[in-house]
């Protein structure tokens, strides 16, 4: 059987609870026919429409199940109905973060042969790079406290050594797992404003100090303008990114438009001990209980749920299984015959989730 792993699974708001159960079947298929290591999965009630009903958003139990847990498995969270008394917005995910210090936001960007593009891909490239977003600090830090007056507003950017250093290490690491497995060239980026921002070139020179302990890695640095320019003129020259919270929160949407939609884009949230996997894209109220949301952004951060689970425990029969779920998915999306609504095709949630079932067990 190997080792049991225990996984919370947040189902969340809206299409929440419609793209977390087939995703959660898909891992317990997976799980089942694997005699290398087990999954179980435990509920943890919480977002905008627990807080209507009980008033908590995050109650602490949940919090305790998240804490103990091996990963935590995070659906779309949020209604724009349901609000806090002050008026922002009830967003569980970003507690976690702060709770766990969940410092390094991983945000995949994949884009294979035959997969429909906004862009106007060169005969035989591929897009395939990940964005490492600071997930606690940066311009954030202030998050709902900022100072207004009449005549003037002010936000606090903060960065700090502490979690800077955390952060690429981490950045390092994942760049030689990816480069070990085939899938980069091991270059790391530096995104930042340098040029302009105190804060940033000190952002840079830790990135410096982190680079020079990786000779066996390239490292170099780029300003977030030009990197937004690069991304759609030579997307496929890229390999690892890392840079503040605010710039990571927009480039990342960007690296979801070159996939065609948010629908396509997963992400991880990862400490020390912790990590939160969860689709990037909303809870699309406007689509909830109609069966027509995209799974696979909640499909394919399971599947780097599998993958940070192997790295972790040194498991590599989960490696595979993250490689071979995520592979599914990208398949797939790029045979084009079973597609949501939004990737122009006309099926369902339960049958896209269908589909990545089949390229597992029956292709």
């Amino acid at each position: 059987m190997g080792t049991t792993f225990e996984i919370a699974v947040f189902e969340g708001d809206g299409i929440g609870p419609e793209i977390t159960g087939p995703t959660v079947d898909i891992l317990r298929r997976m799980s089942d026919a694997s005699d290398a290591y087990a999954l179980t999965f435990t509920d943890a009630p919480a977002g905008a429409a627990h807080y209507a009903k009980t008033g908590e958003s995050l109650p602490e139990a949940s919090m305790d199940i998240a804490r103990r847990s091996d990963a935590i498995l995070l659906s779309a969270m949020g209604l724009p109905e349901v609000r806090y008394a002050d008026g922002t917005e009830i967003s569980p995910q970003i507690d976690l973060r702060k709770a766990l210090t969940l410092f390094a936001g991983v945000r995949p960007v994949t884009v294979r042969a035959g997969q429909n593009t906004p862009l106007n891909m060169p005969e035989g490239k591929e897009i395939d790079f990940v964005l490492i977003r600071e997930s606690t600090e940066g311009l954030f830090y202030t998050q709902g406290s900022g100072e207004v007056t009449e005549n003037e507003a002010r936000e606090t950017l903060l960065i700090t050594r502490d979690i800077s250093e955390k952060l690429f290490k981490f950045t390092f690491e994942l760049a030689q797992n990816r480069k070990n497995a085939g899938r980069g060239t091991g270059r790391v980026t530096c995104v930042d404003k340098a040029n302009v921002f105190r804060a940033f070139a000190f952002f840079r020179e830790m990135f410096d100090v982190e680079a020079k302990r990786h000779p066996e890695l390239s490292a170099d640095h780029a300003y977030v303008d030009a990197t937004a320019l690069w991304m759609v003129q030579k997307p496929w020259d890229f390999d690892v990114l890392v840079t503040e919270n605010m710039f990571g929160d927009i480039l990342s949407d960007l690296g979801a438009g070159l996939m065609g939609g948010l629908g396509l884009a997963p992400s991880a949230d990862i400490g020390l001990e912790n990590a939160v996997f969860q689709p990037c894209h909303g809870s699309a109220p406007d689509i909830a209980g109609q069966g027509l949301a995209n799974p696979h952004a909640m499909i394919l951060s399971a599947a780097m749920m599998l993958d940070w689970l192997g790295i972790k425990h040194d498991n590599p029969a989960l490696l595979a299984d993250g490689k071979r779920l995520r592979e599914a998915v990208e398949n797939v999306v790029a045979d084009g015959r079973v597609l949501t609504r939004d990737l122009g095709g006309s099926a369902g949630t339960q049958d896209a989730a269908a589909a990545v079932l089949d390229s597992l067990f029956v292709a």
